[in-house]
C-alpha cells in the first residue's frame, strides 16, 4: 500500500513538472505582459494625438528599444501566443487590468475620447458604462464576441440621449479588418437598435437620440470581430480601449452640443435619419439585428 501511494505521488510530481511552458526563443509571459502594456500605451497615445504613421512607428520603436527586442522577435512571440488562444486571452486580461489602473492614475486623457473621462455615473451628463473599459477580441470563437447588458435604474430619465464611444486598435499581419458594435435600447413599447462597422484604428462613436415616449428598461449589445471568411494563422487582434457610454439628460443635450437636431444631422446639414456616425469608418444602418457567432471575450 505504501508503495502504491509513493507511485501515485511520483506520478503527480511528474505531471506537474511536465506542465508545458513557453519555449526560450519566445518572449516569456511576464515580460510579454509588460511589453504589451507599454505597447498599447504608446499606440493609444499616438492614435489620440492623430500622429502620422511614421511617428506612430517611432512610438512603437521606443517600446522595443526599452525591452531590447526587435519587431521580428515581438511578432514571432505574438504569433506563438496567438495560436494558443486561451493563454493569449489570459495575458491580455492582465494587460487590460493594468492599463485600466494606469488610466485611473493618469486621469483624463486628451482629445475627443477623453472629453468625458472624469465623469462618474451621476449627474446630468454621466459615463454609465458599468463593465471593463478595455477588451481584446480574436476572430476565433469564443474569443470573437463580447456581449454586455446594462440595467436601467432611477438615474435614467425619459428622453435621455446616449453616446457609446471607444478606441479601437487593430494588430493585423494580414486579412481584412472588420469590427462591429451592436447596441439595443429597450423600452416597454419598443426597442431601438443600431450597429456600427469599423475597420481602422482610432475613435468610433455610436449615437442615440432621446426617446421621450417611455422610460428605458435596459440596454444590451455586443462587440464582434469577424474572421473575413479567411482560414489563416496570421496574427489578427482587436484591442478595445476607453469604452464609454455617455448618458445625456434632456435638459443637457443643447449644452453639450448634442441636441435632438444635432444628433439627427451630419456635418453637411443632411438628415441622418437612422444611421450611426463613426469617425470615418463604414456606417452600419440601425434597427437591424446582426447575426454573429456567440462567444465571450475577455472583459
Amino acid at each position: 500500500m505504501r508503495r502504491v501511494c509513493c507511485l501515485i505521488s511520483l506520478g503527480v510530481l511528474l505531471l506537474v513538472g511536465c506542465k508545458p511552458g513557453t519555449p526560450k526563443q519566445y518572449i516569456q509571459p511576464d515580460e510579454m505582459e509588460d511589453i504589451l502594456v507599454d505597447y498599447h500605451l504608446a499606440r493609444g497615445l499616438a492614435l489620440q494625438e492623430g500622429t502620422s504613421d511614421y511617428k506612430q512607428a517611432l512610438y512603437v520603436q521606443a517600446v522595443l528599444h526599452k525591452y531590447g527586442i526587435t519587431q521580428e522577435e515581438l511578432d514571432s512571440s505574438l504569433v506563438y501566443y496567438y495560436k494558443r488562444a486561451d493563454r493569449f486571452i489570459d495575458v491580455y486580461k492582465r494587460v487590460a487590468e493594468r492599463l485600466e489602473k494606469q488610466a485611473l492614475v493618469s486621469g483624463a486623457s486628451e482629445g475627443e475620447i477623453g472629453k468625458y473621462a472624469v465623469l462618474n455615473a451621476e449627474g446630468d451628463t454621466a459615463n454609465v458604462w458599468p463593465h471593463r473599459s478595455m477588451a481584446a477580441l480574436m476572430p476565433t470563437p469564443p474569443y470573437n464576441r463580447w456581449d454586455f447588458e446594462i440595467e436601467a435604474d432611477s438615474t435614467y430619465l425619459r428622453g435621455d440621449a446616449f453616446l457609446l464611444q471607444f478606441m479601437s486598435d487593430f494588430t493585423y499581419q494580414q486579412g481584412m479588418k472588420n469590427g462591429l458594435v451592436y447596441v439595443a435600447i429597450d423600452y416597454p413599447d419598443t426597442t431601438i437598435a443600431r450597429n456600427l462597422h469599423f475597420s481602422t484604428s482610432g475613435i468610433s462613436q455610436l449615437r442615440f437620440e432621446g426617446y421621450d415616449k417611455a422610460d428605458i428598461t435596459g440596454m444590451r449589445g455586443f462587440f464582434y470581430l469577424a474572421d473575413g471568411d479567411e482560414m489563416s494563422s496570421a496574427l489578427r487582434l482587436l484591442f478595445l480601449n476607453n469604452i464609454q457610454l455617455i448618458r445625456f439628460h434632456q435638459q443637457q443635450k443643447h449644452e453639450e452640443g448634442l441636441s435632438t437636431d444635432s444628433l439627427s444631422r451630419d456635418s453637411s446639414g443632411g438628415r441622418l435619419t437612422d444611421e450611426a456616425v463613426g469617425s470615418g469608418d463604414s456606417i452600419g444602418r440601425g434597427d437591424t439585428l446582426v447575426s454573429a457567432d456567440r462567444g465571450t471575450a475577455t472583459n
